[in-house]
């Protein structure tokens, strides 16, 4: 169980704070609003994610177990393409002024939808999360549950961390950001050379 909530952990952290429309947007209504209407935006993953997960782990349950593997693998090259992506934005990043935001409240189900439309939590769920979840799950129920709670406890914890650090200062949270930039690139190259040698292992 402690492999599964640590593999959790480790790509809800990097799915927080990699580069996106999402986070894009959460980071320019901090600067324009402030942390306590962005505040709510941190949980909108918990909403926008519950019809993608279901669709595609009712998808996958239905594949053959030898595809299983095949989208672990796939699923670790996507994780090492994203590490070297973040090692790039890490070398190169640069504070840019954020896109203007829309006016009103800030809400959580504006959040949810622009989370929603975003391709990652689809990627993510498809590639990497729903085949190491159902995996879990037939090893014994509790690991695929540290799976999610440590998923999503880290990825809203790291973007509560994202708005209270871009709320206290411009010329501080670019800095951070970029520091949690480089950690990012390293768990998530640990975590795809995790997922292909575990969908190796399996043709072996």
């Amino acid at each position: 169980m402690a492999t599964y909530l640590l593999l959790g952990v480790t790509y809800g952290f990097a799915a927080a704070v990699q580069p996106g429309p999402f986070q894009a947007y959460v980071i320019s209504q901090t600067l324009s609003h402030g942390w306590r209407r962005t505040l709510p935006a941190a949980f909108a993953p918990l909403v926008s994610d519950v019809p993608v997960v279901v669709v595609v782990l009712a998808v996958l349950s239905r594949l053959p177990a030898w595809l299983m593997p095949a989208l672990q693998i796939a699923g670790g090259g996507l994780l090492i393409y994203l590490a070297w992506a973040a090692a790039r934005a890490w070398r190169k990043f640069s504070s840019v002024a954020p896109a203007s935001a829309p006016s009103g409240r800030q809400s959580l189900l504006r959040a949810a939808l622009v989370n929603f439309s975003n391709p990652g939590p689809y990627l993510g769920w498809s590639l990497i999360m729903g085949p190491l979840l159902l995996r879990g799950w037939a090893q014994a129920p509790g690991n695929g549950a540290a799976l999610v709670a440590g998923f999503y406890a880290t990825m809203v914890a790291s973007l509560v961390g994202l708005i209270a650090l871009f709320a206290l200062a411009r010329h501080i949270g670019p800095r951070v950001n970029r520091a949690l930039l480089g950690l990012s690139a390293v768990g998530l190259a640990g975590f795809g050379a995790y997922q292909l040698l575990a969908g190796l292992r399996a043709f072996w």
